[in-house]
């Protein structure tokens, strides 16, 4: 009855092809929902390539300040009506406050992605040039796996990479602890850099066999963009990347 993606995914950054499930699913009257947030809708329109629900979580690049908490739902008027009535009786109403936060972030939005998504690139780049990094994960790389669909649906390639450090865990540890200008924290899509040790983070949820059937390895780092200068942010990583 339903078909829900996430892509770019979290935390491996798997992409999935939005047209090819569109086509699957609208001949069996099965309602397609797509989890926007990794792209944010700068850098992809899923609803274009035939998606029947947009989700985000607007505490990420819609408000972009690290300073809500709040979603947003995109779809047709027959399918929100029918949300709405479900919302009214279960759900929970946005704060003015965060109402207007969130608005204030909206005006930014497309210079802020369009920074992020300069400032990923050049690091994951960066990234992949130094030897204490043992894969890099993140769409606008020729050498992820699905580049090329990645550029046939999205605009930019957002904030968040992916990438495994030599040494495994405790080496992963080092690094994460040794970054300055980046703060040790989940969120993403904002205007400060984040950064966490996924293993870490994810172990309190999941087994060390459910993360390695989900592809997420012990020395895996998920490290989110912010607007900061490339200069001071490639900095950083290269004297954190010394003490592994």
């Amino acid at each position: 009855k339903l078909i829900m993606i996430e892509t770019p995914a979290n935390p491996t950054l798997v992409v999935t092809d939005l047209s090819a499930v569109a086509e699957l699913a609208r001949p069996r009257g099965i309602i397609t929902v797509a989890d926007n947030t990794f792209a944010s809708p700068i850098n992809q329109r899923p609803h274009d390539l035939g998606i029947d629900v947009i989700v985000h979580s607007a505490t990420k690049y819609l408000g972009g300040h690290h300073d809500l908490t709040a979603g947003v739902i995109c779809t047709s008027e027959e399918l929100a009506e029918r949300i709405w009535h479900t919302h009214i009786s279960i759900g929970s109403v946005l704060s003015p406050m965060d109402a207007w936060l969130l608005l204030r972030g909206l005006r930014t939005l497309p210079m802020r992605v369009e920074r992020i998504n300069a400032n990923a690139l050049a690091l994951a780049e960066f990234l992949e040039e130094q030897p204490q990094v043992e894969r890099v994960y993140y769409p606008g790389l020729a050498s992820h796996p699905q580049h090329e669909l990645a550029k046939r649906q999205m605009r930019g390639f957002g904030a968040v990479i992916a990438f495994a450090i030599k040494g495994g865990y405790d080496a992963t540890e080092r690094f994460v602890s040794a970054l300055k200008l980046s703060t040790n924290a989940v969120s993403l899509g904002g205007v400060d850099s984040l950064v966490v040790h996924t293993a870490a983070m994810w172990g309190g949820v999941m087994t060390e066999e459910q993360m390695r059937t989900a592809g997420i390895p012990p020395n895996f780092v998920r490290y989110s963009v912010g607007i900061e200068h490339i200069d001071d942010l490639k900095a950083d990583v290269l004297q954190a990347l010394q003490v592994v």
